[in-house]
């Protein structure tokens, strides 16, 4: 007996609810990690990925912004990743087997979070490659303490691991630093919200343009914007970035940069508010737009 299937049916729960997607023939491949045992104040992160899938299922896919659909470059996404909660080492392991698995078939990793320490996961999996390249790092916090409650290995202390793995890294959208880190860091590789409000979305994109290689992985933290636009975040840090800002800067360096991988991180859902969640869907799905000429098509 045939399988019998509703006349009208809801859109397929994949990012951007996408019909006919296969792993073979997407060049983008979304891995969501629904991971959240170090976050130190408003847990939730861990439903991050099920609610920007959820949004994301009801964007329209013909971007008045690019002039395309971005979705015909393929986008097929994989289950949700198990969270391994015997230790953030643990589960940064498991990641990077999985986004290894990924970039060994010639595909571009797309990784929802979850929390932010999932980051370390794609960055060693790149790094194992030997992929040269630049991290640009979109935050309202520095993530540079070396360690918090005894751990190294957690979404406070996620930069200055990803740091020790590459020497070049550049960070954006920063207005909250921890002490240590703000005595010696490297004024040429970070953007205080100040810069990002005082130079507008071109210079900053002009700036990490030339500051960067011509490989990138960028690692964006949904609390670089600000609260008043994005409030479901597990720590929201007054005085951010705006939606515009961030797509502007997207699309300056997205024809001059070639993208490796990429990750959004720390959507903390807030119920029946919704407004948040399709933001993060947007950002996605016109970030990969801008990328897409440079980046993903190659």
């Amino acid at each position: 007996m045939t399988e019998k299937m509703p006349l009208k049916a809801l859109p397929e729960h994949n990012l951007f609810g996408l019909e006919g997607q296969t792993y073979e023939k997407s060049k983008v491949v979304v891995l969501p990690v629904p991971y959240d045992s170090t976050v130190t104040y408003k847990s939730g992160t861990r439903e991050g990925p099920h609610a920007i899938i959820d949004a994301s299922r009801n964007i329209e896919l013909y971007s008045y912004e690019t002039g395309s659909d971005p979705s015909k470059m393929g986008i097929y996404t994989l289950p949700s990743m198990e969270p391994d909660v015997s230790s953030p080492e643990g589960m940064i392991a498991a990641v990077k087997k999985e986004v290894g698995l990924i970039l060994d078939d010639g595909k571009l990793p797309l990784v929802l979070g979850g929390e932010h320490t999932i980051t370390l996961g794609a960055l060693g999996a790149l790094k194992d490659r030997k992929k040269d390249l630049s991290v640009i790092h979109f935050d309202a916090h520095s993530d540079t303490r070396d360690e918090l409650f005894g751990s190294r290995y957690m979404h406070a202390t996620v930069m200055k691991r990803a740091m020790e793995m590459y020497s070049d890294v550049f960070q954006v959208g920063i207005r909250s630093v921890d002490s240590a880190y703000a005595g010696r860091f490297d004024r040429e590789r970070v953007m205080f919200i100040d810069d990002v409000q005082n130079l507008g979305a071109k210079e900053v994109a002009s700036r990490i343009a030339d500051s960067t290689k011509e490989n990138i992985y960028v690692t964006v933290d949904f609390d670089v914007l600000d609260p008043g636009e994005m409030p479901s975040v597990g720590t929201p840090e007054p005085n951010g970035m705006h939606f515009t800002e961030l797509m502007q800067v997207m699309r300056s360096i997205g024809d001059k940069k070639r993208l490796c991988g990429i990750d959004f991180v720390e959507l903390c859902p807030i119920p029946y508010l919704h407004a948040p969640d399709y933001l993060a869907a947007k950002l996605i799905y016109l970030t990969l737009g801008y990328f897409a000429s440079s980046s993903v098509s190659k």
